[in-house]
């Protein structure tokens, strides 16, 4: 099996060692896959980090600004990557006008629907600044325009960035990359506000993770922290069939996910993530081939295509172990 030269899921695929009718029958449910798309909004206010965001969870070499955006949603951005689209909106908290218009335009993309009468996008991440004591614009966006228009309400990530600087820099170690108890438990108490404001405006309950994308500070580069909770929140609120769409666009620099609360194993929850994927993709493989076989051929095939999405989901500890 390659290592290093593989650039994508297509390649590894390529390496696998099965029969060329597996291997064209997993990169034809590839290629559909792709084709029916991701798409993931990322919105929040003005100054929270959602550039930053994105450049630290995926792989910002690949993205380039959309063209042919329809005059209603022309305020928002939208960055391709191989399948996966991000509609990354503006800025809220620059005046009670331009937020209004903003908010317009994330509930008219939000009604958007795709080529099969669904939901056009498929997850939201609401990035909030862990250093700002103003969220007003930003529980208003989750509250009235955000949950409301996602038919969905899981597929939601609210997230608090910059999570060094909820205390204004201080309580924060630079050379382990960590928080240390005071600041910790400031930002449970921050996430435990945000829940409890959301649940009692909406009823709906989400768990806030919080996080610090990475900046350059005076010509320096502050590491990620906690990005892999983060990504492992936003990988299980997509659909199971589109995960795969993520592992195949992820940032893949492993110092951007060595950092993090160490609450849990987010990194064996991303991957086991992406391996459910992979065996539901394997087993409708195997379904597919062996189908000419009859009911029997089609339930062996689905025995057997489990077993190559097994394999195929050994993918996403390739990612984490080759970055």
């Amino acid at each position: 099996m390659r290592d290093h030269s593989m650039e994508s899921l297509s390649d590894y695929i390529e390496s696998l060692n099965v029969d060329e009718a597996t291997r064209l029958e997993l990169l034809r449910k590839l290629a559909s896959m792709r084709e029916k798309g991701l798409n993931i909004m990322i919105t929040g206010a003005t100054g929270s980090g959602k550039s930053s965001t994105i450049n630290a969870l995926f792989r910002a070499d690949k993205a380039r600004v959309g063209e042919g955006a329809s005059p209603e949603t022309q305020e928002i951005a939208r960055y391709d990557y191989d399948g996966m689209t991000l509609w990354d909106t503006p800025g809220l908290g620059d005046g009670e006008d331009a937020d209004k218009r903003h908010m317009e335009a994330i509930r008219r993309k939000l009604q958007e629907t795709n080529n099969d009468g669904g939901q056009l996008i498929d997850a939201v991440l609401v990035v909030l600044d862990a250093g700002s004591r103003d969220l007003g614009s930003s529980y208003k966006l989750i509250n009235e325009v955000v949950l409301p228009g996602m038919k969905d309400a899981s597929r939601v990530v609210v997230a608090l960035n910059q999570a060094d600087m909820a205390l204004k820099g201080r309580h924060w170690n630079d050379s382990t990359n960590q928080p240390d108890a005071v600041l910790l438990e400031k930002l449970d108490e921050m996430c435990a506000v945000v829940r409890n404001r959301i649940r009692e405006s909406t009823g709906i309950d989400v768990e806030p993770v919080f996080y610090c994308a990475g900046y350059k500070e005076e010509g320096e580069q502050r590491a990620p922290y906690n990005l892999a909770k983060l990504l492992a929140r936003i990988v299980k609120r997509i659909p199971a069939s589109k995960r795969l769409l993520v592992a195949d666009n992820m940032n893949r620099d492993k110092a951007s996910y060595a950092s993090d609360d160490g609450r849990s194993d987010y990194h064996g929850e991303i991957v086991s993530a992406f391996r459910e994927s992979c065996r539901d993709i394997g087993e409708s493989v195997g379904e597919t081939l062996g189908s000419i076989g009859g009911k029997i051929g089609k339930e062996l095939g689905g025995k057997a295509g489990r077993a190559i999405g097994d394999l195929i989901g050994r993918f996403g500890e390739w990612l984490f172990s080759s970055a």
